[in-house]
């Protein structure tokens, strides 16, 4: 029991950072494609 403990720890954390990485990334496109948008609705208000 005492080895599984550390383990579990181990996966967990792995598995939390894991998740985040993937949570910045999609998060980063999405500021992405906003600030897109937001460039060819400013353009648009140029014209």
């Amino acid at each position: 029991m005492k080895r599984i403990v550390p383990v579990l720890g181990i996966i967990c954390v792995t598995v939390v950072l894991f998740f985040s990485t993937i949570g910045c990334n999609t998060i980063e496109g999405m500021g992405e494609d906003l600030e897109a948008t937001g460039e060819a609705i400013e353009q648009e208000a140029e014209e």
